[in-house]
């Protein structure tokens, strides 16, 4: 019964941010019985760090504001924010109608992972670029961070699953197999789709990925 009621509340908490992005001007008669987020960042790390409410995500701390400001159902929520190399920052809070709840994010480092001395470079192009990506099940980022000329992503040689994912889009899956000292590209467009994103399996660790601007000679595959 729990585990029916926690993802019917997935679902409805999906469907309210899907209806936020499209309709943002029709929300203000509603905003009487509904309860805001707002996020308190003051680094680009915490700007850039993903977040996730009640298991689903919607987005990263800095897009989060506007037209894209969470609107929650009264009640009792639970946050999450991750970011590649820190570890999970995590609050509830208790959402009442019409009010706003500041959560001040801190990232802490996480001193534990331990990256390799012989890298891959992985290039991402997705649109839409604010989608989250996730490498062997660990988020890493979102698209933005991953594209254009001078940024790029290292990860150790061999095969990797390659995760993007974004509400309101199906989500992408792909396997590359990232040879020494050489260049992988993953291009894309998402599709949109009219169900819940699929919750991508998240690791607290990516030990194994660094953010890197350093780019090689390539061997490029794309979607």
């Amino acid at each position: 019964m729990n585990k029916s009621m926690g993802k019917r509340k997935m679902v409805a908490l999906y469907l309210l941010l899907v209806f936020v992005a499209m309709f943002p001007a029709s929300l203000s008669a509603k905003d009487a019985v509904m309860g805001k987020i707002e996020f308190n960042a003051g680094s680009h790390i915490e700007k850039t760090s993903g977040v996730w409410i009640d298991d689903q995500y919607v987005g990263y701390v800095k897009e989060l504001k506007g037209s894209k400001s969470v609107l929650l159902l009264p009640g009792v929520h639970n946050v999450t924010v991750r970011q590649d190399g820190y570890k999970d920052y995590t609050q509830q809070v208790f959402i009442q109608p019409g009010k706003t709840v500041l959560v001040t994010v801190a990232m802490e480092k996480n001193l534990t992972g331990q990256y390799p001395t012989v890298t891959s470079t992985l290039k991402i192009e997705v649109d839409p670029p604010r989608a989250a990506v996730f490498v062997d099940g660990a988020f890493v980022g979102h698209v933005g961070e991953f594209e254009g000329l001078g940024r790029g992503m290292l990860v150790s040689p061999g095969m990797h699953q390659i995760k993007i994912a974004l509400p309101g889009y199906r989500t992408f899956e792909s396997d590359i197999n990232a040879l020494p000292r050489q260049k992988v590209e993953v291009k894309t467009r998402l599709v949109k789709s009219n169900g819940p994103v699929e919750a991508p399996l998240v690791q607290t660790n990516a030990a194994d990925v660094k953010r890197s601007a350093e780019l090689s000679d390539s061997a490029s595959v794309s979607h």
